[in-house]
């Protein structure tokens, strides 16, 4: 039988090496791979180039590999609650490549699927497609990097011709995700908002490391349950059902006479 299964988080990721590129599942704090994470502060990993939604905060998530200066360079399309990660990039020391969300997912999702690169409205008419963002800044605040012009075609859709901007998939080393139930074949379930870009993520990634808080036998999940097949699976490590979940911004509903 396929047993995809490792004894710990330590284990899954001790072969990463320094230089490594990641996919990283999580959407705000929700289905962060925090024991993947911290494992791979523990080993000292660095001069990571990582591809996920956002960076985490300062302490928590992403977050803890930027704050102790593990990575070189971000690819997200959120990165306004970390401080650290707004300090970083303004001094300099961290490059960051700025992608619209919805062209983010579909980047990931492509280089899992063996698409190369595909055509999207998203982003016709910014600098998106016309270049200039700013990716990294020097130490006198001036733009050292800058993202390049891409490649702008018209398609007709619905009789009409429009612009569409070339945008290349994403595939990386490795992937780290989170998901709520797997099997020892690498078949997972994710629980609500940890769905959005954990399966997207886990699909990029040329070796994927997913640790479950709860591993069941092959069998016992439903097949219309499988969010995402073990094909695409490579390590899974438990992680228990107890592990820490933080919540990034708690608010309080105030209802009538209370």
């Amino acid at each position: 039988m396929i047993d995809k299964t490792v004894p710990s988080a330590a284990e899954a990721v001790r072969d990463i090496p320094d230089g490594a590129s990641l996919a990283v599942g999580g959407f705000g704090l929700s289905g962060n791979p925090i024991a993947l994470i911290e494992a791979l502060l523990a080993q000292g990993t660095t001069d990571l180039s990582v591809v996920s939604n956002n960076c985490g905060v300062d302490d928590w998530g992403l977050g803890v590999l930027l704050r102790a200066h593990r990575i070189r360079k971000m690819t997200s399309s959120y990165v306004g609650e970390n401080k650290e990660f707004e300090r970083q990039f303004l001094s300099g020391e961290l490059e960051l490549e700025l992608t619209p969300q919805g062209t983010l997912a579909e980047k990931l999702r492509a280089g899992g699927s063996g698409i190369a690169a595909f055509f999207t409205q998203t982003g016709v008419g910014t600098q998106v497609a016309e270049g200039g963002l700013p990716r990294r800044y020097d130490e006198h605040g001036g733009v050292a990097v800058a993202s390049p012009a891409k490649d702008v075609r018209t398609f007709d859709v619905h009789g009409r011709p429009r612009e569409f901007v070339l945008e290349e998939a994403i595939v990386t080393d490795f992937s780290l995700v989170h998901a709520l139930r797997g099997d020892r074949h690498g078949n997972l379930v994710f629980n609500k908002a940890a769905r959005n870009f954990n399966p997207l993520a886990a699909m990029a990634g040329r070796v994927c490391i997913a640790q479950v808080e709860e591993l069941v036998e092959p069998g016992d999940l439903e097949p219309d349950s499988i969010h995402l097949p073990g094909v695409f699976v490579h390590r899974v490590v438990e992680v228990g059902t107890d592990i820490d979940k933080r919540v990034e911004k708690r608010t309080v509903a105030h209802t009538e006479g209370h």
